[in-house]
């Protein structure tokens, strides 16, 4: 008797680790981007440790209204990442690997790291 109590209680106890939220994961280093600031100069932009899973609208380029999009990102995390046209993650994407780069014709205004 003393032992189904045990197990039962063991197997809540395990329902509930499993059931607890775990904190989010980052991609762990630097994604780095261009933008142009408010006097039409090119500026360097960057995420550190950004959340895996959560859209990141870029701060610098989040009104398409009045600013131009971002460019030629950097993806220096550990972590895969899309990158999007508009806020939001919206619009058309592309992904880049861990290390991957590219040119200042890609343009992104979010970005979600997996």
């Amino acid at each position: 008797m003393h032992l189904r109590h045990a197990a039962a209680a063991t197997a809540a106890t395990l329902a509930l680790l499993f059931a607890t939220p775990s904190p989010a994961a980052a991609a762990v280093g630097e994604f780095r981007y261009t933008y142009y600031d408010d006097f039409g100069n090119r500026a360097a932009g960057v995420l550190v440790d950004p959340d895996s899973r959560v859209c990141v609208t870029l701060p610098e380029v989040a009104d398409p209204d009045t600013t131009e999009p971002a460019f030629a990102p950097q993806n220096l995390t550990g972590s895969t990442v899309t990158v999007f046209t508009g806020p939001d993650c919206d619009g058309d994407y592309y992904s880049l690997r861990p290390g991957g780069r590219a040119s200042d014709r890609l343009k992104l205004r979010s970005a979600l790291f997996s």
